[in-house]
């Protein structure tokens, strides 16, 4: 899929700043100072997402979303919206716009919103590439796997689909909770309206509570100015609150009335206000037990848990992945314009026997960084396996002929006996080989692939953008790595 954006916006400047932002953030970009010229540049370009100011002459940012819209309803657009723009920014969404950002605006912010933006767009794209192959009848949901478990899992999809029942997905992390709960949106009767999520592990109450519920102006210090929440913003759409055990009790109580009610009221209001909004919750957790424990609410559980998923873990599967890593390579030699790369029968094999306790996320992020590390169209064995093993902080290389067995560590991630052999090193290995230099090695060579690019660096290699900084701050008061990099 491409992974341009184009910008379109009369004002050059604006153009400019935020296509320079954009870049930098590693997005192609291409740019339109008008709706006509707009339109012409999506059909040549076929960008992953459209950000477009709300006022222009001519043909303004609500007709350019209609006509977008009109050609291709799976092209996620943004509006760049003016302070007092807001309302028809709101209407706008509900018209099919993606999302709407206000002007003035952080390079941060932008990034974020348009991440969001063309992360949606593969997701619908991928899911109707691949109907196809993992749906062969109807209109079952698109999932990558053919084995048993994925395809009775399909079929639940679809029948969950075709109602409007609040749904419980519950799964440990990285089994795709996300994925499933927009292919549940995107075939049932509420996919032309749009769909929000809330990430509810990552705000406090007090903000939480603003978020799904909107406030006043004034209703706290620091409310400037009205704001409506993602209920209301998600009227006639579905609304996926991702975490769902983790919000306060308090805000468990109001979420309970919703549930029941379809009616809230703003943050410092006294006005209900009514909604239609099918709400998907998800959870790594045990909500049982958390309720058992009295930190979740019996009753609030039960209202959520009116339609349940259990996504299977990949260890439980392992016979997709193969299937997998066809698509994730394919979709990065996509990304990154250039030929596919494959991994060897051994490689397969490899991926086959481990158990992947970070599943499809880590199965993806190894793909991404064997494609970026390998030198040449075929991955070998022996560049991920060190990637399939939770090491010790060192690795003691012994001498040569002296073979010996030593225990597998509690955090190895292999389903393997006891014990295991190790073999002799050859004698030019020399003694010690510290696992720090292998990762320096491997984390400069990422960061040259990707021109520099901290963020891409630390998303192929499956660690935060901090730690990477971290580990270059160090190495380079070490005099280890250059001090350009």
């Amino acid at each position: 899929m491409s992974n341009k954006i184009l910008v379109v916006d009369d004002k050059q400047m604006m153009r400019d700043s935020v296509g320079t932002t954009l870049q930098r953030a590693g997005y192609g970009v291409v740019v339109a100072s008008d709706g006509n010229t707009a339109l012409s540049m999506v059909a040549k370009h076929r960008p992953a997402a459209v950000i477009t100011d709300l006022k222009m002459p001519e043909i303004d940012g609500l007709e350019l979303l209609a006509r977008l819209r009109q050609a291709d309803d799976q092209l996620p657009v943004v509006l760049m919206t003016a302070y007092g723009s807001v309302n028809d920014a709101v209407a706008a969404m509900k018209k099919g716009a993606f999302d709407f950002i206000q002007k003035p605006f952080e390079g941060d912010q932008l990034v974020m919103v348009m991440r969001r933006a063309v992360e949606h767009s593969r997701l619908l794209r991928e899911n109707a590439a691949l109907r196809t192959v993992t749906a062969p009848q109807g209109d079952t949901p698109a999932l990558v796997g053919k084995s048993l478990v994925m395809r009775q899992l399909a079929q639940q999809i679809h029948q969950i689909a075709g109602s409007n029942g609040t749904v419980m997905i519950c799964g440990e992390s990285g089994t795709g909770k996300e994925v499933v709960s927009r292919t549940i949106h995107a075939h049932s009767s509420r996919r032309d309206n749009v769909m929000l999520a809330v990430n509810c592990a990552a705000l406090s109450s007090n903000l939480l509570e603003s978020e799904l519920f909107g406030h006043e102006r004034g209703a706290f210090t620091g409310a400037d100015q009205m704001r409506k929440g993602r209920f209301e913003l998600a009227d006639g759409g579905t609304l996926l609150l991702d975490e769902i055990s983790e919000i306060s009790p308090v805000l468990q109580a109001k979420l309970l009335r919703v549930l029941q009610e379809q009616s809230f009221e703003r943050v410092g209001s006294s006005l209900t206000m009514q909604v239609d909004v099918r709400v998907i919750a998800t959870t790594n957790r045990d909500l049982t037990a958390a309720v058992a424990s009295g930190a979740f609410r019996q009753d609030l559980y039960y209202r959520l848990n009116v339609l349940p998923i259990v996504l299977p873990s990949l260890r439980l599967r392992t016979d997709d992945v193969p299937l997998l890593v066809e698509h994730f390579l394919l979709q990065l030699a996509m990304r990154d314009g250039r030929e596919p790369k494959r991994f060897d029968d051994e490689s397969i094999d490899l991926m086959k026997q481990y158990t992947w306790p970070g599943n499809v996320r880590e199965l993806q992020n190894i793909c991404e960084r064997a494609s970026v590390l390998s030198r040449g169209r075929v991955i070998k064995a022996g560049l991920i396996q060190p990637w399939l093993i939770a090491p010790e902080p060192t690795i003691l290389i012994q001498p040569p002929g002296q073979p010996v067995t030593v225990p597998v560590p509690v955090h190895s991630r292999f389903a393997a006996p006891a014990t295991m052999a190790v073999a002799p090193a050859p004698a030019s290995t020399g003694n010690i080989r510290r696992l720090e230099e292998v990762e320096r090695e491997q984390i400069v060579q990422t960061l040259g692939y990707f021109s520099g690019n901290r963020m891409r660096t630390a998303k192929a290699l499956g660690i935060g953008v901090r730690t990477l900084g971290l580990k270059l701050k160090k190495w380079k008061e070490m005099n280890l790595v250059a001090q350009t990099i």
